[in-house]
């Protein structure tokens, strides 16, 4: 296990391990649960990756499937304890949407399909700043400082020398359009996309209102791929109280249909550089 591994995705690891070890018993998550006097609920976010697992679970797990190797197991403990570490976003405190930070942090590329504001990884401080505002009337000022910093620090991932976040986004032409903010904060950022597009790592397509009815109408989404070859890939729905995290192979399949369907019917990524700087001018761009 590599040293530079997030807890996040060290849960996530260990968790498919758990489960390839239950499968591999013939057990079912309930059956499991009865074992250990636990809820069937606790043995699936174990599995999943979204609860943080203690070593004394995957002890008492051990001991059910009834694994005997040794070095099996002192791998599985010693993942368990690696994956309570704390990743670079636990500084700021409860976040809701951690777990997503820390796929987000270890990903090799997104695919990011937005249809109302501009992607929070694209986003200026200005932007950031009136979105955040806008989306949370009643949060207090100290709250609106800390989503800008986090949002701000999630961007190193675009602009790391080493190891370069491959995003390709989608955008809805209606999150140009819609001012956030004032004139001279979208001119900024209507700027900011298309300097951001030249970058090699980074793609932008418009999905410009003539196309008409598409299948991205069902609402964003985000596709999370990663490098080493353990790691499934991860479509992430956000809620307002809650998010959604679809991992099933059929299910991350639909979401790629769909995104090559946005891409085939989005303009060309010139195209798209060209839009946006039309579109900043309606703002003195």
């Amino acid at each position: 296990m590599a040293s530079n591994v997030n807890p996040t995705v060290r849960r996530r690891r260990l968790g498919q391990e758990l489960r390839r070890l239950r499968e591999q018993k013939g057990m079912t998550a309930e059956e499991v649960a009865d074992r250990l006097l636990v809820s069937q609920s606790k043995i699936s976010r174990l599995e999943n990756g979204r609860r943080s697992i203690s070593q004394r679970d995957v002890r008492d797990l051990c001991g059910v499937y009834e694994v005997e190797d040794r070095r099996v197991v002192d791998s599985l403990m010693q993942m368990a304890k690696d994956s309570r570490q704390q990743g670079w976003w636990h500084a700021f405190g409860d976040i809701p949407y951690s777990v997503y930070i820390g796929l987000e942090t270890d990903a090799a590329s997104l695919r990011v399909y937005e249809s109302l504001i501009v992607p929070g990884l694209l986003q200026t401080r200005d932007y950031a700043q009136a979105v955040i505002e806008g989306m949370w009337p009643e949060a207090t000022q100290s709250e609106i400082d800390k989503r800008i910093q986090i949002r701000l620090k999630r961007q190193d991932r675009l602009t790391d020398p080493d190891n370069p976040l491959r995003f390709w986004a989608v955008i809805d032409e209606a999150l140009l359009r819609r001012v956030v903010g004032n004139d001279r904060i979208m001119a900024d950022q209507l700027k900011h996309l298309v300097e951001l597009s030249m970058q090699p790592h980074v793609t932008l397509q418009v999905l410009p209102y003539a196309v008409g009815a598409h299948p991205g109408m069902y609402g964003k989404f985000v596709i999370l791929e990663f490098q080493d070859a353990m790691d499934a890939s991860v479509v992430y729905l956000e809620g307002v109280t809650s998010d959604l995290y679809l991992e099933k192979p059929n299910d991350v399949q639909s979401y790629t249909v769909m995104y090559e369907h946005l891409r085939a019917k989005a303009l060309s990524a010139e195209q798209s550089m060209e839009f946006i700087r039309l579109v900043s001018e309606s703002y003195g761009g």
